[in-house]
């Protein structure tokens, strides 16, 4: 069997992976979000996605090399992870009562020989109009202090989201569909790769 290779520390990318029943390691990549200059967000992702699953891949002799990037972008305006807890009210207070695009890159690098995939997602998502005193009360539990654009809408921060056009996996770090048809354009049988029940 193929060996999977998670070039990310992301447990949220990790749990989507183990819910599809594959079978993987988790190595984290050591390149930073200034290796690439600043582009357009959909080239920014996939050049930084590339980029941390060449780097993890160098690192092994075999196997596919799976390497993601996701930003949130308001109004063209790139919106990572809060340094603060001011920053992270500032971005939720953008994002009230809007929409805005999610956008994830997703690399997949042979170890052995180089060869890579490289693409993106992108998902627009509704927000609620939120008062101040929720926007306080959210940021206060933590929970979007490591997350783009300040929210997690598999946790706590899925009452701020109204709605969305495209992929839910997307929004949460790792578009699943996506990866779906780029390991079968890379030849990987997904269903020979899931875990089976005993």
């Amino acid at each position: 069997m193929i060996q999977i290779i998670l070039a990310s520390a992301s447990p949220r990318r990790a749990e989507l992976l183990e819910k599809m029943g594959l079978k993987f390691i988790q190595r984290e990549s050591t390149v930073l979000e200034n290796a690439v200059e600043e582009e357009s967000p959909e080239v920014f992702v996939k050049k930084l996605a590339l980029l941390k699953a060449q780097e993890v891949a160098s690192k092994f002799k075999k196997g596919i090399v799976i390497g993601a990037d996701t930003v949130v972008v308001y109004k063209e305006k790139v919106l990572g992870k809060p340094r603060d807890f001011k920053e992270a009210v500032e971005m939720l207070k953008l994002l009230s009562g809007s929409i805005h695009r999610v956008i994830s890159g997703v690399a997949l690098v042979e170890a052995e020989n180089g060869k890579f995939l490289v693409d993106s997602e992108t998902t627009r998502v509704h927000f609620r109009n939120l008062s101040e005193r929720e926007i306080l009360k959210y940021v206060s539990t933590g929970e979007p202090m490591d997350k783009a654009g300040a929210y997690g809408i598999q946790g706590l921060g899925g009452i701020l989201v109204k709605g969305l056009e495209g992929c839910y996996y997307n929004v949460v770090g790792l578009p699943l569909v996506k990866l779906f048809e780029m390991m079968k354009a890379f030849g990987i049988d997904f269903w020979d790769m899931i875990e089976k029940e005993e």
